[in-house]
């Protein structure tokens, strides 16, 4: 019973955390996610992002070419 409660008292605190405010594709368009402004934080939302993304477009497209 008890287990139940806590249970569902930890999930209703669940939500979406980032690291850093450009990490949120909320945040894209926000001025300190745009260049030069992030670029001197190193937060550029393709600095923080892009590299994850783009490592699963490739092991997709290396999964799908057929080995001759």
């Amino acid at each position: 019973m008890y287990k139940c409660i806590l249970l569902l008292l930890l999930l209703t605190g669940c939500k979406d955390v980032y690291r850093y405010p450009c990490q949120n594709p909320d945040n894209f368009h926000a001025e300190q996610c745009q260049k030069p402004k992030c670029q001197f934080t190193q937060q550029c939302p393709e600095y923080l992002v892009a590299p994850i993304l783009e490592k699963k477009v490739n092991e997709q497209q290396s999964e799908a070419k057929p080995i001759n």
